[in-house]
């Protein structure tokens, strides 16, 4: 069994703390970033398999994390824990309410999704037969 390794960000300490906890006990090695800044540094300098923004990131905030995130050329999947529960984030690959069973199932799809795209073959454009 592979590690899965995920970039938890959220603005409230002790909440962050408290989810990681969670997140661990299911089998994620979690690296937590208190600030955007913290997290645009721990996003470059690690390899993770999904991202997580907590519900104590603006709306805003979220959407320019993603946006580099994705300028990065990153497939990892960027999962947005609702600030109400009509919530959607358009810019990530999932808006979830805060409800840990549905997130921890969401996230695990979403990582098996990203590793069989990782494992699918890329075809050769141009080549002969």
């Amino acid at each position: 069994m592979s590690l899965t390794v995920v970039l938890a960000v959220g603005l409230d300490s002790w909440l962050l703390a408290t989810r990681s906890i969670s997140w661990r006990s299911a089998g994620y090695f979690v690296v937590s970033a208190g600030t955007i800044r913290e997290a645009i540094e721990q996003f470059k300098a690690g390899d993770f398999d999904l991202v997580l923004l907590g519900d104590s990131i603006s709306r805003e905030n979220k959407e320019k994390l993603t946006s580099l995130i994705r300028g990065s050329n990153s497939r990892t999947p960027v999962v947005s824990i609702a600030n109400a529960p009509d919530d959607f984030d358009s810019f990530a690959d999932a808006t979830l309410k805060n409800d840990s069973g549905l997130l921890l199932r969401v996230m695990g799809e979403l990582v098996a999704d990203r590793a069989k795209m990782r494992r699918a073959p890329t075809p050769l454009y141009g080549a002969v037969r």
